[in-house]
């Protein structure tokens, strides 16, 4: 059963040599973090792992000289840590993350939540590595925040696996909601065209997806199956848009791992039965999407080449963000009766001085089998059964006007 424990006593659990698995996203635990980081030597020899988002603000291996984290996201808040080898990137895509985190050693693993409108404890709105941590730690500690209301259909805790219950008034953690510019809002009407009545959608978050629900209150009973759910998704739920009538697995429930949005996306998730939280074993398993028929994969790149080949994680020779998810829906897309996995992306960078669109990507995080469409502001590029020379055309047709000669002679 678990014991209580005050938040001064959390530096204590940990020692030299220990791997200790913190929760990212909204669930990060920040009360203990920030009891850790006041007593730094807590953290000598300790090696923290955690998969960020740029909500998270901690470099956790910037608590003590000898601390390290390893990581498969890396976030601006990550930038020096890289730099000086204190943080460990490690390549890996968020199914295989799963799995990894599972096997590996973890004395320790820090977990946050709060209690449901019925004041039953659940693990907060990101869990994506949640079953994994709770099967590999040796010790489970979870914070409980007095400062919020946790999601009806989060996991409930099992007082009589966890270790240690620490009390905390932690607000939820919210993600800004961003409003698509006019950029944005084109590549979302060219991929809404691209979107039918009864398909199942898994997006990401930013700009570009945003203008793409935005512009989706014209269609009908589509499904949604992904690792984020955000406010554009909220709206389109409760406007009927999506209502997951034909998924062949989860009729009628709306699947994610995560909450990423505005205070009213995680009020309105306490009471809301329709959204079903699932760890990345579920929400990026190849099977479960395969028996989801027109499973339709958006997601965003820094850059793509005129093979196909897409860059989704580094720039200028750094390492700016992970390989992350995508890869794992854009291959099951592709076992889905009827998927695409389409790439969305604003044709320029740098203020419109650099093209996205490039003769060789910088690194390939997916290959040219992966992704089936390519959509800029320009236009649509089919590329599913295009030849080399064929699909190099449609890119380039699609590139900002700009640098179109550039591409297609090298110039």
């Amino acid at each position: 059963m678990a014991q209580m424990l005050d938040l001064s006593e959390v530096p204590e659990l940990l020692a030299p040599g220990h791997r200790v698995f913190v929760a990212g996203s909204c669930s990060e635990p920040r009360a203990m973090l920030a009891a850790i980081a006041v007593q730094p030597a807590c953290a000598e020899g300790v090696t923290f792992v955690q998969q960020p988002l740029p909500i998270n603000q901690y470099d956790l291996s910037s608590f003590h000289d000898t601390t390290r984290q390893e990581t498969y996201f890396v976030t601006p808040s990550l930038k020096d840590g890289l730099a000086t080898g204190r943080v460990l990137f490690t390549p890996m895509q968020m199914r295989n993350i799963f799995d990894h985190i599972a096997r590996m050693p973890v004395d320790v693993a820090l977990l946050s939540a709060a209690r449901d409108q019925h004041g039953v404890i659940r693990y907060a709105a990101n869990v994506d590595y949640l079953d994994a941590a709770r099967a590999a730690a040796k010790m489970l500690v979870v914070e409980v925040s007095d400062a919020y209301t946790a999601p009806f259909t989060c996991p409930a805790v099992d007082e009589n696996e966890v270790d240690y219950l620490v009390t905390c008034e932690s607000p939820v953690m919210t993600y800004p909601v961003t409003e698509p510019d006019e950029t944005s809002s084109i590549i979302g009407a060219h991929i809404a065209g691209l979107i039918r009545d009864g398909d199942c959608l898994q997006t990401g978050i930013g700009a570009v997806p945003a203008a793409i629900l935005a512009n989706l209150k014209d269609k009908s009973d589509l499904g949604f199956h992904g690792g984020l759910i955000d406010d554009g998704v909220m709206e389109l739920i409760d406007a009927g848009n999506i209502n997951g009538r034909q998924k062949r697995v989860d009729n009628g429930r709306h699947v994610t791992g995560m909450a990423l949005g505005s205070e009213s996306l995680h009020e309105w998730l306490v009471t809301n039965e329709s959204v079903l939280f699932r760890s990345a074993n579920y929400t990026h398993d190849y099977h479960v999407i395969a028996q989801i028929p027109r499973f339709v994969s958006i997601n965003s790149a820094v850059e793509i080449d005129l093979f196909g080949q897409v860059n989704a994680e580094v720039a200028g020779g750094r390492q700016i963000s992970g390989t992350g998810g995508s890869i794992d829906f854009m291959r099951a897309s592709k076992a889905s009766e009827g998927g695409r996995s389409v790439v969305a992306m604003a044709s320029t960078a740098r203020g419109g001085s650099v093209s996205r669109i490039v003769p060789t990507v910088e690194m390939v995080t997916a290959l040219r089998t992966d992704v089936d469409i390519v959509v800029t502001e320009f236009g649509v590029a089919e590329l599913f059964d295009a030849p080399l020379q064929e699909r190099a055309e449609r890119l380039i047709a699609i590139a900002h006007p700009d640098f179109q000669d550039q591409l297609r002679y090298g110039e």
